[in-house]
């Protein structure tokens, strides 16, 4: 599980062609230059990703721990 997340965050993190910027996130980044904008963007894409895996984490426990209370 834990080799899972981590392969997933790397490929998350290493995408380059993933927009995760809102308007106002594009035209300051767009104002920043190349280099500082793509910076701007691997930001968003990391921080979004802590909520969402930790969503996961507790949704995948909670039907481990459903699907146990049926076998039983």
């Amino acid at each position: 599980m834990v080799l899972f997340l981590g392969l997933l965050l790397v490929l998350i993190c290493s995408s380059q062609s993933a927009l995760a910027q809102c308007s106002i996130c594009t035209k300051t980044a767009s104002q920043l230059g190349e280099g500082p904008g793509k910076a701007l963007n691997s930001a968003i894409i990391y921080l979004a990703f802590t909520p969402l895996a930790i969503m996961g984490y507790i949704g995948w426990r909670w039907w481990k721990n459903e699907k146990e209370q049926y076998n039983d």
